[in-house]
């Protein structure tokens, strides 16, 4: 959802988009390309050990090739673990030291699963949340808030600053919670000990405590550069055909004129680097360059790409330790 920055250019206004949560078993693609990179290493592994077995000449018999993980079964095995922790809390709320570890055993044996399932796995995904910021105003109005903020953080007027630059995002955020298996299930028959000793208080709090290890991962997508790119892509399509005429080559001028735009409001909101946003316009105007003539500028458009890519992953927040 979009709000316009106010006419005095002071005060930006941004709103948050609505939030949509969903269990992984209905995940975003987003989600499973997490899920795959956390399960790649092991399958590049065992394709290796094929590989090897099939191609030497004194191996008899080629390696049979380890069966493929259901991902979508496994996502499932990791959100019941969670569930089960939390009844097992709820039990523990009613003194109930039976049933709550009837439910440790059951997310124990959720997350054995798992980890027999995918051993090198460091991370199982249990959720997943997605939230939009965006921002109407011009590159101008964002650049004088800015410099509101910084002469107000220079001045020692800390909470003023921040006030002035809240907001000041345009992106979308993929937030994802991932139980963390070397230590979690440890926790979990950690409490399950601590309530067969009728420590129900202390096994309520080890449990909090492991819930609160759920490790947050966020992956943000600026929409300047998401808009920009698309704008470059389109441009690319119409330079393609060397048939072109008047038409397209107004279009390709227009979606260039926008993604230096974008460019310029994601610079000035401080996406990428400095740098790479440099980098970035001076290759749109490259490519306005090479299709003059009806030319594809076809490397160029190749180039931006990766550019592109390259700000994208800076734009990323720094991980918690």
């Amino acid at each position: 959802m979009r709000c316009p920055l106010p006419t005095n250019e002071l005060v930006p206004s941004t709103t948050k988009g609505k939030i949509m949560k969903r269990s992984f078993l209905a995940a975003t693609a987003a989600s499973a390309l997490i899920l795959t990179a956390g399960c790649s290493k092991q399958d590049a592994n065992n394709e290796a050990a094929t590989n090897a077995a099939t191609g030497a000449a004194s191996a008899p018999v080629a390696a049979t090739p380890a069966p493929p993980v259901d991902r979508a079964e496994l996502l499932q095995d990791a959100v019941s673990a969670l569930q089960e922790t939390q009844n097992a809390l709820a039990a523990l709320d009613n003194k109930d030291g039976k049933a709550a570890t009837a439910a440790l055993e059951r997310a124990t044996g959720k997350l054995e699963i798992v980890l027999a399932r995918n051993p090198s796995l460091a991370l199982a995904p249990v959720d997943v949340s997605v939230i939009s910021y965006d921002v109407l105003g011009s590159v101008d109005a964002v650049k004088a808030l800015r410099k509101s903020a910084e002469e107000a953080l220079e001045d020692g007027r800390l909470q003023e600053a921040r006030h002035l630059i809240d907001g000041l995002a345009s992106e979308t955020v993929v937030r994802t919670s991932n139980l963390p298996l070397a230590t979690y299930p440890d926790a979990i028959k950690a409490a399950a000990a601590l309530i067969a000793q009728g420590k129900l208080d202390a096994a309520k709090a080890a449990l909090e405590a492991a819930l609160g290890t759920i490790v947050i991962r966020d992956v943000i997508h600026p929409l300047p550069l998401i808009r920009a790119s698309a704008a470059i892509e389109e441009a690319r399509n119409l330079a393609a055909n060397a048939q072109r005429g008047a038409g397209d080559e107004a279009r390709i001028k227009q979606l260039l004129n926008t993604a230096r735009e974008q460019l310029r409001l994601g610079q000035a909101l401080g996406y990428a680097t400095k740098d790479q946003m440099k980098e970035l316009l001076k290759t749109v105007d490259e490519i306005e360059e090479g299709t003059k003539n009806k030319g594809a500028a076809t490397s160029i458009f190749d180039k931006i790409r990766d550019f592109f890519k390259k700000a994208t992953q800076s734009s990323q927040p720094a991980q918690k330790k």
